[in-house]
């Protein structure tokens, strides 16, 4: 059945949507109703990442309070920044990547954008590269080499 009908309550819920939206409970609605629910959900199946494959729960544990720690020696740099009055120096990096697992690669952006004073801002899958914005830094090159040591190395053993 779930080759069939791989998300039965999506199929559900799309067939009732279309009979609300039709008004109709007539025989033609009713079966393209259940034509357009079906092809939608088979449409979802292509939609469907490839479960990720986690390794070393030692570094998923290190990675998070990493992370926590960096968000609230962050916000202490961003609000000492605001208070100061003082000009940030910002800078556009462009990082090249080894990192190539999707999901790995959505975490890391998670985390540069869950961060306060940085932003993901694009990634190119042809270079492997992305660039960041910082709000306030004296070596951009440092930085860049911090988030790969820190970050993108924990993320390749736990992904890759």
């Amino acid at each position: 059945m779930r080759r069939l009908l791989p998300y039965p309550l999506l199929w559900v819920g799309l067939f009732a949507m279309w009979l609300l939206l039709a008004g109709s409970l007539a025989p033609g609605q009713v079966l393209l109703g259940a034509i357009i629910a079906t092809l939608a959900c088979r449409a979802a199946v292509l939609l469907d990442p490839p479960k990720p494959r986690m390794r070393r729960p030692g570094t998923i544990l290190r990675l998070i309070g990493t992370v926590i720690a960096d968000i609230v020696v962050s916000n202490i740099a961003v609000l000492g920044l605001i208070l100061s009055g003082r000009k940030p120096r910002s800078a556009f990096v462009t990082i090249p990547l080894d990192l190539k697992d999707p999901t790995g690669l959505a975490i890391l952006s998670g985390i540069v954008t869950a961060t306060p004073g940085s932003a993901w801002i694009h990634y190119d899958s042809i270079l492997h590269s992305v660039t960041i914005h910082i709000l306030d830094t004296e070596d951009p090159e440092a930085w860049a080499a911090t988030l790969r040591r820190v970050y993108e190395q924990r993320l390749v053993e736990i992904f890759q």
